[in-house]
């Protein structure tokens, strides 16, 4: 097991079938009014800070309104019982493991997702490892070994659509008879609409579908804020700086899936927020390599290399395209400000931060 909060820097993890050998928690640092986040991976026992907890449980990958809604209803929970409050997750992504790595398109990768509980006020973050051992257990041992035995839990918490066990035989149902059976209760929350009059249900499928269409507005209906990236800048080859248009370049998770073009965005740099345009794609005017993310930032200066940045994506400008100079290209990414300017004025930052962060 290792369990650190979010101050200690760097954490070796262990490899949870490949996926995961390293977690850099300088990627998880809490605000400064923040209470102590733990984040605990593989433990054997009730990790310290977490004993006895209310586990919301399941995959919260994009940690959206319906995961949100469950959070919530631990949290409520676990106050009500005087008890903390944790997340239980597993890594890699189920799909990941049965179909091979980066299969799923992860909303929130595991530093990402940390990054969005911790904002929501829950004490920790448990991952457990989802390996061959973990998918064989049948619903009932999942129960008794890692709910009970591991953890110790006081009470579950799980969306409408969670199921557990091998061949995912257990449903909410069958979680409910068992913790009766063993003495905690179990509560289920129902599907949350993306909109309070919409049809939807937020879901991490549809957030997917959004983002591969280029739909960031309504992918942040679906999450309850815009989408983001969050990830240390890098050097690039400087083509921004030569055009004019110096930026700040991520290497995204190899499996996002977010349609190649430009956005508008907001970007926070230690705090605060910066408004900008950023391209997400493979450069094809000039080499057409792996997919990178490079945002401008209108009134920032100074150096981000090394800096760990969020990049949230507020609305849609253009596909990615070919131009036949870099003077075109200069023209474009010109006009491409222009737009995102026009966006970002009419969407106000206070929008841009979680509608669920309180």
């Amino acid at each position: 097991m290792s369990i650190c909060n979010a101050s200690d820097g760097l954490v070796s993890t262990p490899a949870l079938n490949g996926f995961v050998r390293l977690t850099t928690l300088a990627t998880l640092t809490a605000p400064p009014h923040a209470k102590r986040f733990v984040l605990a991976v593989d433990p054997a026992a009730p990790p310290s800070g977490l004993e006895g907890a209310v586990i919301a449980i399941g995959n919260f990958d994009g940690v959206h309104r319906g995961h949100a809604a469950v959070i919530e209803r631990a949290g409520a929970l676990a106050n009500k019982l005087g008890r903390p409050c944790a997340v239980l997750t597993f890594e890699p992504h189920p799909t990941d493991f049965f179909r091979g790595p980066n299969t799923i398109f992860r909303l929130t990768p595991l530093a990402a997702k940390a990054r969005s509980l911790e904002r929501l006020g829950v004490d920790g973050m448990i991952v457990v490892p989802f390996d061959a051992a973990l998918a064989s257990l049948s619903a009932e041992d999942f129960v008794s070994d890692v709910l009970v035995r591991r953890l110790g839990v006081a009470a579950i918490v799980a969306g409408y659509d969670f199921h557990f066990g091998a061949h995912r035989s257990g449903s909410p149902d069958l979680l409910k008879e068992i913790g009766g059976r063993r003495g905690f209760p179990v509560d289920i929350v129902p599907p949350i609409l993306a909109d309070s009059d919409g049809p939807m249900a937020a879901s991490s499928t549809a957030t997917r579908a959004a983002l591969e269409a280029g739909d960031v507005e309504g992918a942040a209906r679906l999450l309850g804020r815009p989408y983001s990236i969050l990830g240390e800048v890098i050097h690039g080859q400087k083509l921004g700086r030569t055009l004019g248009f110096p930026t700040a370049n991520l290497v995204p998770d190899p499996s996002c899936r977010l349609r190649h073009g430009v956005y508008a965005v907001r970007v926070e740099v230690e705090g605060r927020l910066y408004e900008g345009a950023a391209s997400y794609g493979r450069r094809p005017t000039f080499d057409d390599g792996p997919a990178l993310l490079e945002a401008y930032l209108f009134d920032f200066s100074g150096d981000l290399y090394g800096e760990t940045i969020e990049v949230l994506f507020v609305g849609w400008i253009r596909p990615e395209l070919k131009f036949g100079s870099a003077a075109a290209l200069i023209v474009q990414m010109k006009d491409d400000v222009a737009q995102a300017k026009d966006i970002l004025g009419a969407i106000p930052p206070a929008a841009t931060r979680s509608t669920d962060d309180g």
